[in-house]
């Protein structure tokens, strides 16, 4: 399971998503947050779920890739239908002592769940087609206004970046930690939820190690190139908006628009 998060990794192919500029998709995905919360129907996430759906068509990312990064949240997914299922107040659709399952209560579960995997997927989409420099130029950019104010920003963005950059990383060898732990008897797979997450004590301080490690030597390789922070940094390729990144975004302010509107009058 430690191995189906996508989040942070990159599928390089040659679609149109990933020629797209940076400081867009990271503008169309926080749009898109907004837009899954501003929604509050279904036919305002059909709307959602159609846009995502050609988005990934477009960009050339396999779905079954896609959707191997749910795995992971499934638990998730279950416990917030069921919680919502059975705590929402309505009209009793099934009763079982003190369990109540209410129309309200379904339909809000599935709003959640709904909500919650397009988010997943969403968000995905911005690492998968979205190399680690380019993020962190495209974040630096968006974050230069902070600099009237003295906020650090190309050290803002090199630390997000570096943070979803390994993610896939520390997950890599978190999962090279229980394989060793399971080939000395250790057991991760029986037992209820809490035996589980016992169970998954002992990974933690050689993680913890491990991780450190990594940032050392991620310092040392750093300092060895000369590295010393934003001030007097250039770029080779500098930044430049094209027809297809100011038609993407028209695109994604007129989808937020749509929501609005939709909110407003349906």
């Amino acid at each position: 399971m430690i191995r189906d998060i996508t989040l942070g990794q990159y599928y390089s192919a040659d679609s149109l998503i990933h020629r797209i500029d940076p400081r867009v998709k990271i503008a169309a995905v926080l749009l898109f947050v907004v837009e899954l919360f501003l929604v509050k129907s279904f036919t305002g996430f059909a709307v959602c779920a159609g846009a995502l759906a050609l988005t990934v068509i477009l960009s050339k990312v396999p779905l079954k890739f896609i959707l191997r990064g749910l795995k992971p949240v499934l638990l998730i997914l279950l416990f917030t239908f069921f919680l919502n299922m059975f705590m929402v107040p309505g009209h009793v659709v099934w009763q079982l002592g003190f369990l109540k399952v209410t129309w309200e209560g379904l339909t809000m579960a599935a709003f959640m769940s709904v909500r919650l995997i397009l988010l997943i997927i969403g968000s995905s989409m911005l690492t998968l087609t979205t190399t680690p420099l380019q993020l962190t130029d495209g974040l630096e950019v968006l974050f230069s206004p902070l600099k009237a104010i003295k906020v650090p920003t190309h050290e803002l963005a090199m630390t997000m970046s570096i943070a979803l950059r390994f993610i896939p990383t520390l997950l890599e060898e978190t999962d090279k930690i229980m394989k060793a732990q399971q080939a000395r008897g250790a057991d991760f797979e029986s037992g209820n939820v809490f035996a589980r997450a016992k169970a998954m004590v002992p990974v933690l301080l050689p993680l913890f190690i491990s991780a450190f490690r990594i940032a050392q030597d991620l310092s040392l390789a750093m300092e060895a190139r000369c590295y010393r922070g934003g001030i007097g940094r250039t770029r080779m390729n500098g930044m430049k908006m094209t027809g297809l990144d100011w038609f993407a975004l028209l695109l994604v302010t007129g989808f937020l628009v749509f929501v609005i509107l939709e909110r407003a009058y349906l």
